[in-house]
């Protein structure tokens, strides 16, 4: 598991749940299925995770602290953040001073809680306080209950070999944060790798740059990528990078498929995606119930190294079943419809075992894969 998370850097953390919630799954994408309370324990019990903003807010490998504080101290520059804390400073203090004798705290728990209203998603005066505080460095995520965010001093979560390492000036740590990017895509280009930890492209051109004269990363064509003459959209690789004869997805059914969630590090950049995959993806839970083209949580299938399926999932979790929505096939997989619905029904059932849905997996007629090549072979599995 570390060592997933290592080689991608982040897992976005997002509160939907209709499957289950966005940091636990592309771990199973890749490892298949595992207990999801080991990622709560690397996270809230060793301390080998730490939570901030990098692509979204997302869970990092703590080795990850000292490139993070650059953002931490512009936050704290940040004309919105500076606005709030001289409006509202010495409410904020008093929320901090109140953490640092209690304890680890959620927002809840605050003596002083404030109504809920305004900005920021209807929060409370004391949950706006605590983002803030946590925003800049102050206070780091000690815990989620019911995925509620539980704060607290880091000098209180986070082992002393962390916080003493050195803090690398705003360029190094950007350059250093570059490179994992790098490494996470394998091919990429300057926009891709900044869009990785959410960097504009003119603030990271030049460590990237560095990279580039380091040798670190490489200059190439690329086949039937688009090029706009842009030095952003310029392909590069990795040093030595070892491109394998085939590729697979790791996925959970034999390693024959993987099923992606929408928060997935793969899917983040839906340009890229289009560009090496040919797939063109969006998420439409924002999109009006009647204009959503597939539905509202739809999750991509991989299946070798192309993107064949899409369906929609939701755990019913009072049912106990696995309810598929709606699926679809991609262009050009209609002589292998069969060979993906067995691919993706394998897939699926192992997700229904995973999520501890003992009723298994119920198929609507919606979508030219669904019905009957999905249906029919759940059916011979006795789905």
């Amino acid at each position: 598991m570390l060592g997933v998370i290592e080689r991608q850097g982040a897992l976005q953390i997002d509160s939907v749940n209709v499957l289950a919630r966005a940091h636990y799954v592309p771990l199973f994408s890749r490892l298949g299925p595992y207990d999801m309370a080991l990622l709560d324990r690397l996270a809230f019990r060793d301390r080998r995770l730490f939570e901030f903003w990098a692509h979204e807010a997302c869970l990092l490998p703590v080795e990850l602290w000292p490139y993070s504080q650059w953002r931490m101290q512009r936050e704290a520059l940040n004309h919105w953040f500076v606005e709030m804390y001289d409006a509202h400073g010495p409410y904020i203090e008093r929320v901090y001073d109140e953490v640092v004798d209690r304890g680890a705290l959620a927002a809840s728990e605050l003596s002083e809680p404030g109504e809920r209203g305004g900005s920021w998603w209807g929060w409370g005066a004391g949950k706006r306080a605590l983002e803030y505080l946590f925003r800049v460095g102050r206070l780091t995520v000690a815990d989620r209950r019911n995925f509620e965010r539980v704060y607290d001093l880091p000098s209180r979560v986070l082992s002393s070999s962390v916080l003493s390492a050195p803090v690398p000036s705003e360029n190094d740590a950007r350059r250093f944060l570059l490179w994992r990017a790098a490494q996470a895509l394998g091919v990429f280009t300057l926009a891709d790798v900044c869009d990785y930890w959410r960097m504009r492209v003119g603030a990271g051109k030049a460590p990237f740059m560095e990279l580039v004269e380091a040798g670190d990363v490489v200059p190439v064509s690329v086949e039937g990528w688009p090029s706009s003459g842009r030095a952003a959209d310029r392909a590069y690789v990795v040093r030595d990078v070892v491109v394998p004869r085939r590729s697979r997805a790791a996925g959970g059914a034999g390693g024959a498929g993987a099923l992606l969630s929408p928060f997935d590090p793969l899917l983040w950049d839906r340009k890229r995606t289009l560009r090496v995959f040919g797939f063109h993806y969006r998420i439409e839970i924002y999109v009006p119930a009647d204009r959503r083209e597939y539905g509202y949580y739809v999750l991509p299938f991989l299946l070798g190294d192309r993107f064949v399926a899409r369906v929609d999932l939701k755990a019913d979790r009072a049912a106990g079943v696995l309810r598929v929505q709606g699926a679809w096939s991609e262009p050009g997989t209609g002589a292998l419809l069969p060979d993906v619905a067995a691919a993706l029904g394998d897939e699926l059932l192992l997700v229904a075992d995973w999520l501890g849905l003992s009723g298994g997996v119920t198929v609507t007629r919606r979508g030219d894969l669904a019905h009957p090549a999905l249906y029919r072979y759940l059916s011979t599995r006795g789905a």
